[in-house]
């Protein structure tokens, strides 16, 4: 495999500098940049946050062709000569999880505590505890906080049940997990530091346990790579800690981005109060029309070959956008418009074929619990400031907003 070439870093007279990517990461609307691309040059060449070349993909089609294509690699960009977008990966088993789980045979582990039954997580607990949330935010009175105590609480709750956390260190591990997924701010040194607090954490607690009697996912997995050994205990301690830093940050991010959706359509929570039956479809909407990604999923090529009307080179770096992929016309009729009867819905937010995000069945599972606990709790909740005011993390991999306003 050839090793990618160094960016050029001086321009031709007529050669214009390349867009810097990512565009936004305001979670309101569909950066104008991505749907001007989508419409006019669908695999584009950008300069990243690491200051290289990268090609940008943000058309559904082409998309889901490269999910599907081995040509397209995921686990060669965890190697030290890779390109990257934004930091670099500190360790090839967090970039490439579940195939170090598969080769220790843990894999089908995580897949059943992910799974559709999520023994861990009924449905009835997460009621409480979305309830307990929201009921805190009531006590503290106008304006809530709904990020705070709708989409964090209940994604830190999830997450650390699962995988056998003291909710009691949720404050500390979500500080580490923001600053871990938060691109340009921070140095490498920084990040490579915060990184190994986490890490150094879910060590310290799976060697804690009783074996035999695991308090979550995090002990099952020690238990059983204590009798088999594919990982080293470094290893499983770095991939113990992306599963709680993807899974927190990535089901906070997307209840937050949805709640504002349904806080902006009021007509949809009096809808749905009327029929809650009806939640999983808007879920599946709010799952294609809610911008939550701040970067972009990456793959390296693996071979030369055409992309589109693009032809790309070994080595290069390809950015999709599913973002940009879901609200492709070509894909899906009047893209623009949110539309819970859509259907078929084939969105790619959790990507397509063998990348298929393992945590897909927990997002969809307890966003339907939670927004239908959030709409019967509170049915007089609305937004306590214009969509334009609300604040937004900057430079965050997973778009979050600082802070929903909300009243009632």
């Amino acid at each position: 495999m050839s090793a990618p070439q160094a960016p050029a870093t001086d321009h031709t007279p007529h050669e214009l500098p390349l867009p810097h990517y990512p565009f936004s990461t305001k979670g309101d609307r569909l950066a104008p940049e991505l749907a001007d691309l989508q419409g006019r040059c669908p695999v584009a060449r950008v300069r990243t946050n690491s200051g290289g070349e990268a090609w940008l993909v943000t058309g559904y089609e082409l998309a889901r062709d490269i999910l599907r294509d081995r040509a397209f690699a995921r686990s060669v960009l965890g190697e030290s000569d890779s390109p990257t977008q934004d930091a670099p990966i500190l360790a090839p088993e967090l970039l490439d999880a579940m195939n170090h789980l598969q080769q220790a045979g843990l894999r089908d582990e995580v897949l059943a505590a992910l799974g559709r039954n999520q023994p861990e997580l009924p449905a009835d607990w997460v009621a409480e505890v979305t309830r307990a949330g929201l009921d805190a935010m009531l006590a503290e009175g106008t304006p809530g906080d709904l990020h705070r105590h709708f989409a964090e609480w209940v994604a830190a709750q999830c997450m650390c049940r699962l995988l056998g956390l003291p909710f009691g260190d949720r404050e500390w591990l979500a500080e580490r997990a923001d600053k871990d997924l938060t691109m340009v701010t921070y140095s490498d040194e920084e990040l490579a530091t915060n990184w190994e607090e986490i890490r150094a954490y879910m060590a310290a607690f799976m060697a804690a346990r009783t074996p035999g009697r695991p308090r979550g996912l995090a002990d099952r997995l020690a238990d059983l790579n204590a009798s088999g050994q594919g990982l080293t205990d470094e290893q499983l301690s770095n991939i113990v800690a992306v599963l709680f830093v993807s899974g927190y940050e990535d089901f906070a991010s997307f209840l937050g981005v949805a709640a504002l959706n349904l806080l902006q359509r009021p007509e949809d929570f009096a809808a749905l109060r009327a029929r809650p039956e009806t939640m999983p479809q808007y879920v599946e909407e709010l799952l294609r029309c809610s911008v939550v990604l701040g970067n972009a999923i990456p793959r390296f090529v693996t071979q030369d070959t055409e992309l589109g009307p693009a032809s790309v080179k070994a080595g290069d770096l390809i950015l999709l956008s599913l973002d940009a992929a879901n609200f492709d016309p070509v894909a899906f009729a009047d893209a623009e418009d949110f539309d819970p009867t859509r259907s078929p819905n084939p969105h790619l937010r959790f990507g397509h074929g063998r990348h298929h995000c393992p945590g897909a069945h927990l997002v969809r599972r307890h966003s339907d619990t939670a927004f239908r606990v959030l709409l019967a709790h509170i049915p007089t909740l609305r937004l306590a400031a214009p969509i334009a005011e609300i604040p937004w993390h900057p430079n965050r991999m997973a778009i979050t907003p600082a802070a929903i306003p909300v009243t009632w």
